[in-house]
């Protein structure tokens, strides 16, 4: 963890660092590296097993974890499984790049969203467990992921800081060096904001909180309204009680996750050291 935030604190003041074009690349070799041993690996238990094995609630699977145990950590799972989905805000950074002609961002970008989906969707599902080799390109994957969501949140500060202290050479004065461009506030505050990240345990419970909390306001309730209002749909007609269905349905996968992220972190709380993992 410590390695992992030492490499975020020195990529986090490169601006932009999240619209390198190789850093799609090296991602989608990653994520098909892991989730390929991961399928290799649940065939040859299969194989090993010679039948699928497991319950439908998945009860009692875990070593040593009681009923209540498993049904929060599935729930806490949910979380990071909506994580996966969560791409609003990145959606919006991509498309903003997209030159109009000879197609439109929208169509561009509909057919993007649709491979993407089913793409992620593919990987997860059939990602059961890593290995090795599988854990250090989740860890490769990761370091630029990490950047993805994390720089439009370091251009929000830092514009805000600039908009309100236009004349301070601590938020303004820039010195270029290679790829990086340092501010005193960049270097403070983005610093800062890794050390406090990596000094927290609980990244699987992270994770699903912050999937839980974005999942269904960004990626499901907000576009469906749009598409509603967008496209007239009729008050009670079968388009939109099923629309509005699927809204409640993903709202409860929402709460549930949020609620099993939450009993992630009391119970990492009780153990709780830094640095520990």
């Amino acid at each position: 963890m410590i390695a992992f935030g030492a490499v975020q604190i020195v990529f986090s003041q490169i601006p932009n660092f999240d619209q390198i074009k190789w850093l799609s690349i090296v991602a989608s070799i990653m994520s098909f590296t892991y989730s390929g041993i991961g399928l290799g690996l649940a065939v040859a238990q299969i194989v090993a097993n010679g039948a699928f094995r497991g319950t439908l609630t998945g009860v009692a699977v875990g070593a040593g974890l009681t009923v209540m145990q498993e049904g929060w950590r599935t729930m806490q799972a949910l979380g990071n499984i909506a994580f996966a989905y969560s791409f609003s805000n990145v959606l919006i950074e991509i498309q903003d790049t997209i030159k109009a002609p000879p197609l439109s961002e929208a169509s561009v970008m509909k057919k993007a969203t649709a491979i993407s989906i089913a793409t992620t969707t593919a990987f997860y599902t059939l990602c059961g467990c890593m290995v090795d080799v599988a854990n250090a390109a989740i860890v490769v994957h990761l370091v630029g992921a990490y950047q993805v969501f994390c720089q439009p949140i370091f251009a929000f500060v830092e514009n805000r800081a600039a908009a309100t202290w236009p004349d301070s050479a601590f938020v303004s004065k820039e010195l270029s060096v290679g790829p990086f461009a340092l501010t005193a506030l960049r270097l403070a505050w983005r610093s800062a904001f890794m050390c406090l990240a990596m000094a927290l345990p609980f990244f699987g419970a992270i994770v699903g909180l912050i999937g839980a909390f974005s999942f269904w306001p960004l990626t499901v309730y907000f576009p469906i309204e749009m598409y509603i209002k967008q496209r007239a749909v009729t008050r009670g007609s079968t388009k939109w009680i099923c629309l509005k269905a699927l809204a409640v349905v993903c709202l409860l996968v929402s709460v549930a996750a949020a609620a099993g992220s939450i009993a992630g972190f009391v119970g990492a709380f009780k153990v709780f050291q830094p640095f520990s993992g």
